[in-house]
Formats: structure tokens, sequence, C-alpha cells
């Protein structure tokens, strides 16, 4: 008897290979690369939490109000003295794909404080769990003027500064500084996961790692934090993994900034341009995506002509997202 029960269910699974088979699509996911298109419509997308913005805008009052904060004002970080200014935001057309646009930050400088202008722009501090990625450009040199000023080029996620040595304080961050600072070399990239931090006087309590050489040109960043592990990728490779203690424990915001090291202006005093232009953000929450299904995810989006999605859940609460970090 129990020989003849094993010969059936050999049986069995046989005709479910066949049948599988035959339907192959219902039964093996297609392999996800770059170019895959996936069909992305509100029916299949209304159970997953995703942050997608093309910055496909012709203003910025367009991407505020879709959620975006253009800084103003201002303060930490960079220059002391400095000015995080509006209106170094902007918007151009890049051709690729046919129709696309960028976000511009622009930051510039003489060499004082008074004439030292940052920028910044966070998305409301709704965030944790999931992949993070953006399509950025980084530059090794000025768009116009003398080179050398210590320049910040970002993409990061954090919790506003409520207090110093804050248990709840949470980052991560992409940091590229192409004319080096903080005591390390020209074209460095740093990727840095905090567990908290004390500004005045400065206390650092996070786990950072760097690689040297230039990044300028397109990169795509990937972040994943899942599972008490975040682990940072460049253009598909894995370059470096944080966890324990340093694990994101509370929201975050999703930020870019451009702006310079304190003490690390040149001496001279024509005015220099630096940009970093953005391509696109995407967030989904509570998945682990490797970079070439983020990019399929993007591209089907693009296919789609959906030029901005925001589906994921505050929580029942809205946070400060002051955008001042």
């Amino acid at each position: 008897m129990a020989e003849r029960i094993e010969s059936l269910e050999k049986i069995l699974r046989s005709i479910a290979v066949v049948a599988c088979l035959s339907i192959a699509v219902s039964c093996v996911s297609p392999a996800i690369s770059p170019t895959t298109e996936v069909s992305v419509t509100p029916s299949n997308t209304a159970a997953s939490q995703i942050l997608f913005d093309d910055f496909s805008y012709a203003e910025p009052d367009e991407m505020i109000a879709n959620g975006w904060i253009v800084r103003g004002g201002r303060g930490w970080p960079g220059v002391t003295g400095a000015t995080f200014r509006q209106e170094n935001v902007s918007f151009v057309d890049y051709p690729n794909p046919a129709g696309n646009r960028l976000l511009r930050m622009t930051s510039s400088t003489d060499g004082t404080s008074e004439n030292t202008y940052q920028t910044q722009i966070c998305h409301q501090r709704k965030y944790l769990d999931g992949t993070y990625a953006a399509r950025v450009r980084f530059s090794d040199d000025p768009v116009s003027g003398s080179d050398g000023d210590q320049i910040v080029q970002t993409f990061y996620m954090i919790t506003p500064y409520d207090a110093p040595l804050n248990p709840d304080y949470s980052e991560m961050d992409f940091e590229y500084l192409p004319n080096g600072g903080w005591g390390g070399p020209p074209t460095t990239m740093h990727f840095t996961t905090w567990e908290t931090v004390r500004i005045e006087p400065w206390l650092a309590d996070n786990a950072s790692s760097s690689v040297q050489g230039s990044q300028a040109g397109w990169h795509t960043l990937v972040l994943q934090a899942t599972n008490g592990t975040v682990r940072y990728f460049v253009d598909s490779a894995l370059t470096i993994q944080h966890g324990g203690e340093f694990y994101p424990d509370a929201p975050v915001s999703i930020n870019f900034n451009l702006w310079f090291i304190e003490g690390g202006l040149n001496a001279t005093s024509d005015v220099r341009e630096y940009q970093e232009d953005i391509d696109w953000v995407f967030h989904e929450a509570a998945v682990s995506l490797m970079p070439d299904e983020v990019n399929a995810k993007v591209t089907a989006f693009r296919n789609a002509a959906i030029s901005f999605e925001d589906t994921i859940s505050p929580g029942g609460m809205t946070l400060e997202s002051p955008c001042d970090l």
C-alpha cells in the first residue's frame, strides 16, 4: 500500500512539472535585469508601499506639493554662517531617456561664509525598513571657478537632531568628497551608519567605511535596511554593510544635500559653483531589493508614464520633518 501511494505521488509531481512548463510564466518568475519590463499599475502595486519620483517638474513648487521640502536659512552642516538657498534647486532637460528631466542642486562660494550658498532637499519623515535607491551624478570639479573646496555630495536618510546622544537618532549616508575632507584624501566615498551623535562638542557613534577613487559620473546608489543589516551598493556592487547597534531604530526622512566642510574652503576669492544631479529616487518599504530589481521597477514606472507615486503610510501619525540636518 505504501509503495502504491509513493508511486502515485511521483506521478502527480510529474504532472505538476509538465503543467508548470506549459504555463511557465505562472510558475517561474522571470529573471530581473535593468532592462526587464515589469507592468506597474495601481492594481498590482496597491499592496506595496513605494515612493518613486522621477523629478519631472517644471518648478520647485510642484515637488513641494508632493511632500518635498527645499531647505532655506542657516544651520548645520557646513560652513558657519553659510546659507541654504532654495533657488539653488532647478530642473533641467536630460535626453536619456527621451523627455527626461533632472533635479539639479548647485552650491557656490567665494571663500567667505556670507557668500557661501548650500543646498538641501528632504522628503517626509516616514521611512524605516526597506530599500532606498537613487540615481545621481557626482562630479570631481566645479562647473565654474577654481577647484579645491571640500564639497560633500550626498544621498542619505536621517532623523531630526533633537538632543545630544539621543538613543532614537538614526542616519544612513552615502557621501562623496572629491576634494577630500575629514582628514581623508581626495576622491573618497564614505558609507556611514549612525547609532547617535553629539554635535557640540563633537562626538560620533557610528560605523563608517570608505573607498578611494573617482566617482565622477552617473551612479545608482542602493541601500538595503532589512533584518538588522544595512547594505550599501554602488552600481550593483555590494560595497559595505553595517549592523548591530547601528541599525536604524526610528523613522527617517530621505535627503540629498550639497555642502562645504567647515575650514575646507580654498583661499581664492573667485566664485565657484559645484553641482549634483538627481535623476530619480525610489523606496520600497519592508523589502530587500537588489539593484537590478530596483532598476527594473524604475523602468516599469517610466514605461507606464508614472513620474511620481507615494503609497508609503506614515504609520498613523505625522512626524516632524524639519529638514535642518
